[in-house]
Formats: C-alpha cells, sequence, structure tokens
C-alpha cells in the first residue's frame, strides 16, 4: 500500500465537477507584525484559493517575500518563515489559478523593481484583454516572469509616462478590462482598488487594538477581518482606488461616471465563506433565502431535506423551514481528502466521490429525500451522490439546486468548464434529470435568486448582478476571447 500527499491538481479525479474558487487578497497597514496578521487573514480567505499562498512585506528599508505552492498552513508553518517577513506592511494573496499554470512562478503576490522603487501587487479576478495588452508589451520589450494575466499590472505600471506611483497604477487600470479587486504595495502607500462594475469583493477594515491609530486592512471579505480581530469600515466601491499612507485614507474615483454595481452573483451562492458580509448582505442569510425560494418555487412531498456539505448546508436549512420537512444530514463530508492517503487506483477514481462524502444511512433509509446542492456543473458528482443516497436506502431522491443552471462559462475570474462541459448547456431540465438518475431536478429561477437578494426580480434592461454563467449576459467585453473565435474560423 502507497500512501502519499498531493496537491489539488492531482485530486482532479476527485473534485472536476466542482466550480473552483478564484483568489483571495489581504493587504496591511502600519502594524507592527504585518506579516502575522496577513497570513491570518490568508487563513480565513482560503476557501477562495487552495493552490499557492504569498506574502510580500515592507519594513521601512527593504521588502521582504516568501511564496510557496500549497495551504496557507503549508507556505507558512515555519515560524522562522514569518520571522524573515518583518515590517508593519504587508500584501498577501491565495492563488486559484485561472489562467497560467500552477507554478512557483505564477505564485503571487508578484514583485518588481521599478525607478521609484519596489512594488507588488495581488490580483483577484481576471482580465479578459490580458493577451492582446501582453502582445503589445511584449512587442514594446517587456520580459514576462510569468504565464499569469496578473503580472500585466506590473509592466503597465513599468512603462507608464506618468511621474508618481498613484497616477501609474490608475494608467494601468485604465487599460485592462475585466474583474479585479487589486491591493498593491509600495515603500510609501498601500492601494486598493475595484474595477468599474465590482465584480469581485474587496472590503476595508480598521485595526483598533493596534498602538497607531492609522492601522488598516484591506482584505476580499469580513471573514479576514474577524480572524485578526479588525472592525469592518465599509466595502470600497466598484471603480474605487483606495489609497492608505502615513497621512490616513484617501478615495479616488478615476473612472468619473463609468462605474455601477455588477457585483458576482455567485459569490452569495457558493464563493463567499457563509459567516461573511458583502455588500451590506449576510452571506449566511442570504443562502437561506435561496432555498426559501427554492422551495416556493419548486416543492415536493418528501420526509426530510438533505444537504450535499458544506454549500449546500444554509440553502437546505432555508428549504426546510420552509416547507417544514425536517432538515438531517444524510451525507457526511470528509474534510481529510487531500491529506495522505491510499493510492488512485483506476478502482478508487471510480469510487471517486466517496472518498469525500459517505452517507448517514440512518436518517435516508426508507424516506423520500430532498436533495439540496448549490450547482451542477458536469454532472457527474451528482450522478455519484444520487446513487449513493439511493444505496443508502432512499425510496425517493429528488433534486434541488439552489441557483439557476449554468450554461455559460465564466471569464471573470472563476475557473469553469467550457460551455460544452456544462452539462445546463446541452441538455434541457428532464434529460439532466435523466442523467443524473434523480426522480425530479429542479433549479432556483433567476427572479428567485434576485428575491433572495431583496431583489424583486431580475431587471433585464439593467440587471443589478454579473450573472452571466447562468444568463450569458457577458457585462464586462470578452476581448481575448473573442478574438480566439475569430482566429480558430
Amino acid at each position: 500500500m502507497t500512501l502519499f500527499s498531493f496537491s489539488s491538481h492531482e485530486l482532479d479525479f476527485i473534485d472536476d465537477d466542482e466550480f473552483h474558487e478564484e483568489c483571495g487578497v489581504v493587504g496591511i497597514w502600519t502594524t507592527q507584525d504585518a506579516a502575522s496578521l496577513t497570513a491570518l487573514g490568508l487563513h480565513a480567505l482560503q476557501h477562495r484559493g487552495q493552490e499557492a499562498s504569498g506574502i510580500v512585506t515592507y519594513d521601512g528599508n527593504q521588502f521582504h517575500t516568501h511564496r510557496g505552492l500549497g495551504l496557507v498552513g503549508e507556505v507558512f508553518d515555519d515560524p522562522r518563515v514569518i520571522a524573515s517577513l518583518p515590517g508593519g506592511m504587508g500584501i498577501g494573496h491565495n492563488r486559484y489559478a485561472t489562467t497560467g499554470e500552477t507554478q512557483l512562478r505564477n505564485v503571487q503576490p508578484l514583485y518588481g523593481d521599478f525607478e521609484f522603487g519596489g512594488f507588488a501587487v495581488a490580483h483577484n479576478g481576471n482580465l479578459t484583454n490580458a493577451q492582446l495588452l501582453k502582445q503589445s508589451l511584449v512587442r514594446r520589450g517587456c520580459l514576462f516572469q510569468s504565464s499569469t494575466d496578473s503580472e500585466v499590472f506590473i509592466h503597465l505600471i513599468a512603462i507608464s509616462l506618468y511621474s508618481n506611483v498613484i497616477d501609474r497604477f490608475i494608467d494601468a487600470i485604465k487599460q485592462v478590462q475585466g474583474a479585479y479587486s487589486l491591493v498593491a504595495l509600495s515603500k510609501d502607500m498601500l492601494i486598493a482598488a475595484r474595477d468599474p462594475l465590482g465584480v469581485r469583493p474587496l472590503i476595508l477594515g480598521k485595526l483598533p487594538y493596534s498602538q497607531d491609530e492609522n492601522s488598516w486592512v484591506v482584505a476580499s471579505e469580513t471573514c479576514a477581518l474577524s480572524s485578526m480581530g479588525a472592525d469592518f469600515v465599509r466595502d470600497i466601491e466598484p471603480g474605487e482606488v483606495i489609497i492608505i499612507d502615513h497621512d490616513g485614507v484617501r478615495s479616488i474615483h478615476p473612472f468619473a461616471d463609468n462605474t455601477s454595481s455588477r457585483f458576482c452573483i455567485f459569490e452569495y451562492v457558493y464563493f463567499a465563506r457563509p459567516d461573511s458580509v458583502i455588500e451590506n448582505k449576510s452571506v449566511y442569510m442570504a443562502r437561506k433565502k435561496i432555498g426559501a425560494e427554492l422551495a416556493k418555487e419548486s416543492h415536493v412531498e418528501a420526509d426530510v431535506v438533505v444537504p450535499v456539505p458544506d454549500s449546500g448546508v444554509p440553502a437546505a436549512i432555508g428549504y426546510a423551514e420552509a416547507s417544514n420537512i425536517p432538515f438531517e444530514l444524510g451525507i457526511i463530508r470528509s474534510h481529510y481528502i487531500g491529506r495522505t492517503f491510499i493510492e488512485p487506483t483506476d478502482q478508487i477514481r471510480n469510487l471517486g466521490v466517496k472518498l469525500k462524502h459517505a452517507t448517514n444511512r440512518a436518517v435516508i433509509s426508507g424516506k423520500r429525500v430532498i436533495l439540496i446542492d448549490d450547482s451542477i456543473v458536469r454532472g457527474t458528482t451528482s450522478k455519484k451522490i444520487v446513487e449513493m443516497v439511493r444505496a443508502a436506502g432512499a425510496t425517493e431522491v429528488h433534486l434541488r439546486i439552489a441557483s439557476p443552471p449554468t450554461q455559460h462559462s465564466c471569464f471573470y475570474g472563476i475557473d469553469t468548464p467550457a460551455e460544452e462541459k456544462l452539462l445546463a448547456h446541452t441538455h434541457s431540465i428532464d434529460e439532466m434529470c435523466k442523467l443524473i438518475g434523480a426522480d425530479s431536478l429542479g433549479f432556483v429561477s433567476a427572479d428567485g435568486l434576485y428575491r433572495a437578494l431583496q431583489e424583486d426580480k431580475r431587471n433585464n434592461q439593467n440587471p443589478q448582478y454579473c450573472d452571466a454563467c447562468f444568463t450569458g449576459d457577458y457585462p464586462i467585453p470578452l476581448t481575448d476571447h473573442d478574438m480566439q473565435l475569430v482566429k480558430s474560423k
């Protein structure tokens, strides 16, 4: 028997039927121990990326950096690593690759030495014109050291003709298209910015216990603030650039009137941690309300409501409360998959989902079961889970999904399969139900999802969120993708 450890890519045989998180970013300004606080924040944001992690700090004289492949606890497990990152200012990044291979050269924050000094940047999101910009930058003599789209920011800042850091930074973000939440660090300031539509989350917090009253935190989600004892101040607005320096916090809106909110609706469905508050909404309560809407729209008589853990739990609670059907943990998830265990032979690969989920026969056998999950991607996992529940003695299995059918790929920072590999893109709901093997299949409607988020319904003329993965309504041009389509014809 061979025992070994492996990375998330080596787990593809288990989780290639899931949406993968994007990235998480943290920025710390003027504390005595920026590296430790940044690491705490990254721990809280681990759900947003598990492939790699990195921190850059500045101690008033020089920059320090440590980056590595793996989870935060693996990259920063040695106290000597944190000790090698002195300074009161720092930024950190958790990576899940949406562009570029999983190699150390792609791990962020990215760092460069400029004529104005050192500069580091960390990026959550995805640029839709990165390849076009890269071609232009390479022709101008820029040498790319990574294959990630985030490096475009470094080169655009480097070649900018503006004299100061802020003007160069703004010059760079005005040339890119796509979704981005950025944190950047120079020797004089911490910078944070969101794209003009605010697709990805970014919040501002304050450290109340620091001896320095001018101590601030920037992070992807409020859960990161909780981990370091910081107070939430506000969401950074779409198109806003925040500058934090020794004079405090100031705000710039370089995009004038070209901003509006098209926040990623899937953050509420799946990506954000349940205890986070985003755009003044509790993620946990939003998911419960989605479950309640799902019960109103596609109720079926049953004996128990069972979530597919962990992402289906809040919606299942909401469904159970709205339908007066008991909530039960009929599926138990192993949280230790991906550590050391048996070599994945062909037999183990065929068992796949059973390594990750186990049925709780005591609450399933002889029952009509409503299964609640957040989404269906390829459908292979859903099929295996339905089979597992039937094998545990369920008399009926009704699958309910707490999002509309995912028919389109995301180009804004979520790793999704090509459209032809999305089950909902190629099959009707009835066809999906038959392939998965459920007695019935239902999805929350787009209007139901919007109602759960305190909107009357989706405004087709002016949608309140980015919901392109459901509707195909892409709010930001897909420049690189469109160029590839033209080349392929």
